[in-house]
């Protein structure tokens, strides 16, 4: 059934044979865990970066402690009631780093169209950290709280001539994103009748 190699050279060739067929296997499956290796590196890299940018899309981001408005008894020249100005306190998400609040992003969307600006476009917005000293913009802690003011009726900010109109029984969304990408949105609906005098603040 086997065949009997009875001459040394030739026994000796097969031998040399197999040992060369033998080192090319353990070669290539040398090469082949290097390039697995290199390619796991490659991919755990590219989780852990993917993994990073997720986390800050959704911790990097402000929350929204309280929102009220300036009454206007002529807002955007409308000739009728309405808020002339919104004002929020907005502080850092927990588990959220630092928050530059002059690359803040603010949408405003409602019955008056679709606006975007930046917090450190003055008009139509200004924000003020007032929970400690110095002229830094930067939300570093938790505690930290600013005071976000966006003025509605700043002729030059917006499409329209008069301003952003927000009129009694108006309702707007208004939608504030980080450098991040991370976003926080809250509705403002305005009273259908607003109690108070021309420049009076109320709850929103």
């Amino acid at each position: 059934m086997f065949e009997t190699i009875l001459d040394e050279e030739e026994r000796g060739q097969v031998g040399i044979g197999t040992l060369i067929v033998f080192i090319a296997m353990v070669l290539v499956a040398a090469i082949a865990a290097g390039v697995l290796i290199n390619t796991a590196g490659f991919l755990q890299t590219q989780a852990e970066a993917t993994g990073e940018e997720s986390t800050s899309q959704v911790s990097e981001r402000l929350q929204v402690v309280s929102q009220s408005g300036d009454i206007a008894d002529n807002v955007a020249n409308t000739s009728e009631r309405g808020i002339g100005t919104l004002e929020f306190v907005v502080a850092s998400a927990p588990g959220a780093g630092n928050i530059d609040l002059d690359e803040v992003t603010v949408e405003l969307v409602g019955t008056s169209g679709q606006e975007t600006f930046q917090l450190d476009e003055s008009p139509p917005a200004t924000n003020t950290i007032f929970t400690k000293t110095g002229d830094s913009n930067v939300l570093t802690d938790n505690s930290d709280r600013a005071e976000v003011i966006v003025d509605l009726e700043a002729a030059d900010a917006f499409e329209s001539d008069g301003g952003y109109a927000l009129s009694e029984g108006d309702s707007l969304t208004v939608t504030f994103t980080t450098a991040s990408g991370a976003s926080t949105t809250t509705e403002i609906r305005v009273p259908t009748t607003l109690v108070g005098d021309d420049g009076d603040s109320v709850r929103l």
